[in-house]
């Protein structure tokens, strides 16, 4: 059989085409969600698998070819904004509501959907192409030749992301068993165990996975992934073999293999997989200034149609009123600057490009350009611990004996000890000096840990058939690496190799250990007893193979080892010291037995095993009365390396305003040591631990336990969580709100977008998700502002996420800096093009008031599609190069950042405030033109537009904090095409008149009098209630 089998290289997923794309949109709208259902998946069998299964693609895109107009278009007319105009300029369609030429009212518009859509298609081809990169990704399929439609088992190899959810079928290590990384799945650090099915294991092949007839029965897609059922059946045999599957069975989807290649049966695929189904929908965001802005323009069009009615009021209601009405609307409809959009695209735009091109932030993209205004508005960082705060690499910092502790900077110290030791004779049992003492707590941890030293050849870099651990492979230091469940443990075992104390085999049965001189020393593994959550340690028993010594060692947490060893009077001190420094603390000890102490525990222990009815508390009973007056060997201490600047950025984060939370998949106590460690939670702080509750009683009675705390950080588990939202979700939100932390362990993914969701119903603050893997893509899509860091293990976060940086430190830059200067910008530009639309608004309605209520246009045709473009956008715009501190003074003071979550720079009191201007320097040009104007009436147009356009031009000046040169340019250009547009607008303006002094001086005394009042009132408020920013600046 293994003739007619070839690996064939093929694509993890297949990218799909623009007839696919069609075909899916097609079949998605024309039939109902499909039922998820649990499936047989046979072995070498197609024709038996009867259902289509989704295919397995990431797909991050928000259209594709056939919904990407429409789409584009209902984003866009959702908005009061442009659905108003869209109105407007079908209206001038009417002959009798035609005011002006049609394209004065169609050309803004189809400029503005035409730069919207170029920006949507241009971020929707970068996510396409991202997609297309995850999705091309090529693993080996095994397969029989000539047929390519069978159940295509993958082979994985070391290091390899998996592809799809696949049951473990078999593997290339002699043990049947392997070691993956779930971190970008769950967030935990801990390697988990996975052990292939017995049956396809034992077979002496790969050819005979397809000479069999079996078939897997997987349950029905879920949401858990930390649970599974299902069967695997061997028809074949006499009488048929049937294993039961668990969760030891399964290679999901984002894990990562630790060692070795794996062969496994895909049973889940696409959407049905279980990191897709904690993957919330993506959504199309939209920023809170944007929302704020779009409640401003309604108040305008209240305010236009106010006017309008008051306009055919004064007239008395004669005539074609209704249609006189309307007419008005049309004029005043400058009164909501189309140009609005365009110009805040243009901006969103222009600081996504200033964010990618900042060299203090490397490696930052923009995925959504649509809501960086969103960074400079936050009040909740909703953060994952493994990978974003941590580098997840455990490192060993500190050693306490009780009388002398050893540190990074004394470890040779320990190795020197390490070496005497195994070069003289034992020392006598009557008093330990402190080179023996070193040795057993150094023996202690080589002996008590469930790592496993693999050894694995490697040609050209890839790796190939692994060689056991035997003794004939010398035990090479260059090709051995650990695995484990916990990296606690492998840092452990680290450091003893390091200190001259080498594991270097282990498996079921034994461990062996070599001593500096390059002696195996053999122990026998006669019981392990495995690290659970309840206990809060582990233990192992050993017989020395050269003494016949049986010991009995032990490591865990100190609250529970507390009552374990012999009375000492330092634990409790130095397990809080080495805490307040960051450090993860283990307790150390071991108990030596006798032959006949051994056999008797070791009856009883079997005896409890067997018991059918309360096993696991008869056989925790046994282990418990060999876990007496144990002797303390030691303490340490491993520190779970941090990112690089972790806590001064946190640091910076908490001056200004942000709260954050960690939600993080792992262990309560590696949370809260993390928190600590890295002054999420200040040393002044205290900590509450929310008591695991289960029912709607102890929820009630631990929030009214922790409602009496103040200033305190909370730490609650996940299923703790649970039970509290599904009682008391208004009240757990509220004290949470109230704390300076909060840490959220054991957080499924859904958890952790719930928690985002919750903030977003329960709070009106705006809300920043980060995190950098598999298991962060539901909050980070939940979250108003998702930021990625891109991981070792894959760029799913990354992908998923709004903004896309490469280390937690550069957040403090991204929303210091470029967070505050988009929204301050944003909100200064919106703004000021409202004020462009109401001052020409306030102009046209005291032309009309005069003019017998008439609704006839002031300024037609090129006049008004100038004004908006060519004559005033430039200096506009280039409010979006405007800064009212430097960066490094934005960094330096983070409380300047705080004022911006008020919302202070764009609220209904700057809007009154821009409104009075408007209607000031509005009536300020018509009754000045008026007045000054001779007996031509093209006079008065001439005078009026070119005193608005040159204040409008000093209006951007008076806005200016900070000058940049091309903000002088734009000025320039801007004044420059209107004076020589002067020459070619002989529809408009008497040239023989322009060119007079008469003119200028009309001209400069009507700007004057609009301008100089304004900055007058500017220089006051600089002098006597000057801004924060301007008195860091001075």
């Amino acid at each position: 059989p293994t003739e007619n089998l070839h690996i064939q290289p093929t694509m993890s997923t297949s990218s799909m085409s623009i007839l696919d794309c069609c075909c899916e949109c097609l079949v998605h709208t024309c039939r109902r969600k499909k039922e998820l259902k649990a499936r047989t998946v046979w072995l070498g069998h197609p024709e038996k698998c009867e259902e289509k299964y989704p295919k397995n693609a990431i797909k991050n895109q928000k259209y594709n070819i056939v919904t990407f107009v429409p789409g584009v278009l209902y984003q866009q007319f959702k908005f009061f904004l442009n659905l108003y105009f869209l109105v407007v300029a079908c209206s001038q369609f009417v002959p009798s509501l035609k005011i002006g030429y049609l394209y004065t009212y169609w050309a803004p518009l189809g400029f503005v959907l035409a730069v919207t859509m170029v920006r949507e298609a241009v971020d929707e081809v970068r996510r396409c192409r991202r997609d297309k990169e995850m999705n091309s990704q090529l693993y080996s399929k095994l397969t029989v030749r000539g047929d390519h439609n069978v159940t295509h088992p993958d082979d994985i190899i070391h290091n390899q992301r998996i592809p799809a959810d696949m049951i473990f079928m078999r593997t290339s290590e002699k043990t049947g068993s392997c070691f993956i990384r779930t971190d970008q799945l769950d967030g935990e650090t801990d390697w988990k165990l996975r052990i292939a099915v017995a049956c396809t294991q034992r077979l002496p092949a790969l050819g005979d996975l397809f000479s069999i007839s079996a078939y897997v029965y997987a349950q029905k897609p879920e949401l858990d992934i930390h649970s599974f059922e299902g069967n695997f059946t061997r028809e074949d045999c006499d009488p048929p073999i049937h294993d039961s599957l668990s969760i030891e069975n399964t290679l999901w989807a984002s894990t990562v293999v630790a060692s070795g290649t794996v062969i496994g049966v895909v049973i889940y695929t696409g959407k049905e997989m279980r990191s897709v189904l904690n993957t919330s929908q993506s959504k199309n965001k939209v920023g809170l200034l944007d929302l704020e802005l779009n409640r401003l323009t309604k108040a305008l069009f209240l305010a236009q149609v106010v006017l309008s009615v008051v306009m055919v009021a004064l007239q008395g209601f004669l005539g074609p009123w209704f249609r006189n009405l309307f007419r008005f609307v049309v004029l005043f409809s400058y009164i909501i600057p189309i140009s609005l959009r365009v110009n805040l695209d243009m901006g969103k735009s222009a600081y996504g490009w200033m964010i990618m091109k900042d060299e203090n932030i490397p490696g930052t993209v923009v995925r959504t350009s649509t809501i960086p205004e969103e960074l400079g508005r936050l009040v909740y960082l909703l953060t994952d611990k493994t990978g974003t705060l941590t580098q997840n690499e455990m490192v060993f910092k500190r050693l306490h004996l009780g009388t002398v502790s050893y540190g990074t900077d004394t470890m040779d110290e320990i190795q020197s000890h390490i070496i005497q030791s195994y070069a003289q004779p034992p020392a006598p049992k009557v008093r330990k000096s402190v080179s023996s003492r070193i040795h057993e707590a150094v023996k202690a941890i080589a002996l008590c840990h469930n790592v496993t030293p693999v050894y694995e050849s490697r040609v050209n870099g890839v790796s190939t058939e692994p060689e056991s651990t035997e003794a004939d492979q010398d035990f090479s230091d260059d090709n051995r690496t650990y695995q484990a469940s916990s990296p606690d443990e492998v840092a452990l075992v680290r450091w003893t190799e390091s200190v001259g104390l080498t594991l270097v085999n282990r498996d079921l049965m034994s461990l062996q250990l070599k001593t500096p001189a390059g002696h195996i020393l053999t122990y026998y593994i006669l019981q392990i007893f495995p690290f659970t959550s309840e206990s809060k340690r582990m233990g192992i028993i050993v017989r020395e193979e050269a003494t016949g010594d049986i010991t009995f060692y032990m490591k865990g947490a100190d609250v529970a080892m507390a009552s374990i060893v012999q009375y000492n009077d330092w634990l409790e001190e130095e397990c809080g010291n080495m805490a307040r420094e960051g450090l993860r603390t283990l307790v150390v000890a071991k108990k030596s037995l006798t032959e006949e102490q051994y056999q008797d525990f070791e009856s009883r222990y079997n005896q409890a095993k067997l018991s059918i009815h309360d096993r696991a508390l008869k056989v925790a009973a046994v282990v418990e009365s060999l876990e007496r007056e144990m002797e303390l060997l030691c303490l340490t201490g491993v520190e779970d390396q941090l990112q690089a600047d972790v806590r001064p950025t946190l640091e910076l984060l908490r001056n200004a305003g942000i709260k954050i939370w960690m939600l993080t998949g792992d262990k309560l106590e590696t949370a809260t040591c993390i928190a600590k460690s890295s002054h999420l939670v200040s040393r002044n702080q205290d900590v509450h631990v929310f008591r695991p509750v289960s029912n709607r009683g102890e929820a009630h009675l631990e929030l009214n336990s922790f409602r009496r705390k103040h200033d305190c950080a909370l730490v609650i588990s996940g299923d703790s969580l649970e039970v509290c939202l599904r009682y008391y979700e208004h009240e757990f939100v509220e004290l949470a709100c109230q704390c300076p932390a909060v840490v959220c362990c054991r957080c499924s993914p859904t958890q952790k977008a719930q928690i985002v969701r919750l903030l977003q119903q329960h709070t009106d603050n705006r809300t920043c998700a980060i995190g950098d893997g598999g298991n962060d893509v539901s909050m980070i899509q939940a979250a108003d502002c998702g930021i990625g860091i891109e991981g070792k293990e894959g760029k799913q976060a990354s992908l998923a996420a709004d903004f896309s940086i490469t280390q937690f430190k550069h957040i403090g830059r991204l929303l210091m800096v470029h967070g505050r200067n988009s929204y301050k910008r944003s909100a200064a530009l919106g703004q000021f093009v409202m004020h462009r639309g109401m001052i020409i608004s306030t102009m046209q309605a005291v032309f009309s008031s005069i003019f017998y209520f008439a609704s006839v246009p002031l300024y037609q045709g090129f006049l008004m599609v100038g004004y908006a473009t060519i004559y005033t956008m430039f200096p506009v715009f280039s409010l979006v190069l405007d800064q009212d501190v430097k960066p490094e003074m934005a960094l330096l003071y983070p409380e300047l950042y705080k004022d911006l979550t008020k919302g202070r720079s764009l609220s209904f009191k700057t809007f009154l405030i821009w409104v009075l201007i408007s209607v000031y320097q509005g009536g300020i040009l018509m009754y000045g033109a008026l007045v000054l104007f001779d007996q031509e009436f093209v006079h008065v147009v001439a005078i009026s537009f070119t005193a608005l356009i040159l204040t409008e031009l000093l209006m951007v000046a008076l806005m200016v904090r900070t000058w940049h040169w091309l903000m002088v340019v734009a000025e320039l250009i801007s004044l420059g095409c209107y004076l020589a547009s002067l020459a070619f607008l002989n529809e408009y303006f008497d040239l023989s008149f322009i060119t007079t002094r008469v003119f200028l001086w009309k001209v400069c005394v009507i700007t004057l009098v609009s301008c100089l009042p304004l900055y007058i009132i500017k220089y006051l408020k600089r002098k006597f209630s000057p801004p924060s920013y301007s008195k860091l600046s001075s």
